[in-house]
């Protein structure tokens, strides 16, 4: 596995567990009637590549999983990181770049 590959995987890796504990985060928050973290904090994690996280985070505590604009949403956000990520691959692989 060359080191771009790998360093793209360990980023989502990082990012993605980080938005699933915000999910957390916000459910434990969410049950105890304390401050929340807001809707639109969560989509920037899901834009800023952490959008499985809170995917995955949505089904496992069952969290944001009736609200249209996530049930849809994140997936959409989800597909275009994961095309962004592969153009940038493609970028960086063709030019030469070693990261």
């Amino acid at each position: 596995m060359d080191i771009t590959l790998l360093s793209i995987l360990i980023f989502l890796a990082v990012v993605n567990t980080a938005s699933f504990f915000v999910m957390v985060i916000d459910k434990n928050r969410s049950r105890r009637g304390k401050d929340r973290i807001s809707e639109g904090a969560l989509f920037f994690w899901a834009v800023f590549f952490g959008g499985i996280g809170i995917y995955f985070g949505m089904f496992a505590f069952r969290h944001k999983t009736k609200k249209w604009y996530f049930y849809i949403g994140i997936p959409l956000i989800i597909i275009q990181n994961l095309c962004f990520l592969f153009l940038l691959y493609k970028f960086i692989d063709g030019i030469g770049f070693s990261i």
